[in-house]
């Protein structure tokens, strides 16, 4: 985005009018997927592997992967259910892309992370428990 931004394909209003201020403020998961995508109902999904560890030693630096096979991935968020503000990141996937991002996020607790796809105007979605042992970022 920097490289977009410096070369003037973008400008600095507008990549900040496209970010989603309420979602990533939203104090619930329901809050948060109506404010980023106008909708909270998830429908299970075996078509997304979310790959994170079982325990997290450092809540501050977590590895995530979301991965999936469904066709037509519009957007893929990840979810930290306890987090204070549960949206950890949200992603717009251009149509030729691959339904794959990997990130690191911050845990405050122990939690589940959710994987939320967004395709065909439907969310599907997957989860995982994960175990923060130390270090969780307080929110």
């Amino acid at each position: 985005m920097g490289i977009a931004v410096g070369s003037g394909l973008l400008a600095p209003r507008t990549v900040l009018a496209a970010w989603p201020k309420d979602a990533f403020k939203a104090t619930s998961v329901d809050d948060a997927l109506n404010a980023l995508v106008g909708q909270s109902q998830l429908e299970g999904s075996d078509k997304i592997e979310i790959k994170a560890p079982d325990i997290a030693e450092n809540g501050a630096v977590v590895p995530i992967s979301v991965e999936t096979s469904i066709d037509g991935v519009e957007s893929i968020s990840i979810i930290a259910e306890k987090n204070n503000t549960p949206l950890t990141s949200a992603y717009v996937m251009s149509p030729r892309a691959e339904g794959f991002v990997a990130t690191r996020i911050k845990m405050s607790e122990t939690s589940s992370v959710i994987a939320v796809v967004k395709a065909g105007g439907t969310l599907h979605s997957t989860g995982k428990e994960v175990k923060v042992t130390i270090g969780g970022c307080g929110g």
